[in-house]
């Protein structure tokens, strides 16, 4: 954490919390998602692990970029861009009943696609896609995030969904 500087909490999961920092080098603003480790089995610290491993892998503009990671005091520490548009679900509530255009929501619907696609394409399943995971940049870019959950697929999972489902 020598390299950035705290700026505020932005957001708290189930897993940890999301903090808004400053880099020390340059001033760019990054989101590090703090991940308390020291106290999780060998399974969920390989888990958190994975995560990183799943962001690592996606390049892509409609998906929120990972920027480096570091295990640090029994956390692990993502760093990843931060979107200063927040996410859809406070974009939304802001709106207070007030509709967006069709164009407007077509043009969002589509990137959320293009990044699914993306991910779909490296067989990852991202399996919590709500609007608090779905990010606006300042220029409007949507971007995909929080790849928690997320799971790459094996072959039989693979096999499975790509099969007909048979009743007994």
């Amino acid at each position: 954490m020598d390299k950035y500087e705290k700026v505020k909490k932005i957001g708290e999961g189930s897993f940890g919390k999301a903090i808004l920092v400053k880099s020390k080098d340059h001033g760019h603003q990054y989101v590090i998602k703090e991940i308390g480790i020291s106290g999780m089995s060998s399974k969920e610290r390989q888990e958190s692990r994975k995560e990183v491993a799943v962001l690592a892998n996606m390049s892509h503009p409609n998906i929120v970029q990972y920027k480096e990671s570091f295990e640090e005091d029994g956390c692990l520490y993502i760093v990843m861009d931060y979107c200063e548009g927040g996410d859809l679900f406070k974009k939304i509530n802001s709106q207070k009943g007030v509709l967006f255009s069709e164009a407007q929501i077509l043009d969002w619907f589509v990137q959320i696609c293009l990044a699914l696609k993306h991910v779909h394409d490296r067989k990852i399943l991202h399996r919590d896609i709500k609007s608090q995971n779905i990010f606006l940049t300042k220029d409007g870019t949507v971007q995909l995030g929080d790849f928690g959950i997320a799971r790459v697929l094996n072959r039989y999972a693979h096999c499975c969904l790509n099969s007909p489902a048979v009743f007994h």
